[in-house]
């Protein structure tokens, strides 16, 4: 995403959602209730710190040609978080992020992927598919659904 987009994207999904959606500063706290999207340019990780989780903001060169790379952050995210995390792969061009998202399987992560009838571009989902690493593939209009289900224990 380029750099003057995501600060003008989080808002407008924020102005449009019930939770908080903002992008990204370095420490941000990842809690209940809170999106974070990446700066556009920067790469973003998660790091933990005793039993709380907080991003980090680093320059740092493109990862499958892309900066923010989605590869770099589930890499962090399955370092960081293991098998508590659940990690998402929707929409996009391309292969960033199916790569990560195999580290998180591979650690015990759940995985969703957004299934191909209701992706504009079926790239990212589809590598990740064929990765074998999707525990569980799901149109867009269900995925808020997963993820209230798996954050309720269900």
């Amino acid at each position: 995403m380029p750099e003057k987009f995501t600060g003008a994207f989080a808002a407008r999904l924020n102005s449009l959602s019930q939770i908080e959606v903002r992008e990204a500063v370095n420490g941000d706290r990842v809690l209940p209730g809170r999106a974070l999207i990446a700066q556009g340019g920067r790469h973003m990780l998660l790091k933990r710190s005793g039993a709380q989780y907080h991003v980090e903001i680093v320059d740092g060169p493109p990862v499958t040609r892309h900066r923010p790379s989605v590869d770099v952050l589930f890499r962090s995210v399955a370092k960081c978080a293991g098998k508590n995390a659940l990690g998402i792969i929707m929409t996009g061009m391309g292969d960033d992020g199916a790569k990560g998202l195999k580290e998180m399987y591979d650690v015990g992560a759940r995985t969703l992927g957004q299934d191909e009838d209701s992706c504009v571009v079926y790239g990212m989902p589809k590598e990740a598919a064929k990765l074998g690493v999707v525990n569980k593939e799901l149109p867009l209009g269900r995925i808020a659904y997963e993820i209230a289900a798996y954050g309720s224990g269900r």
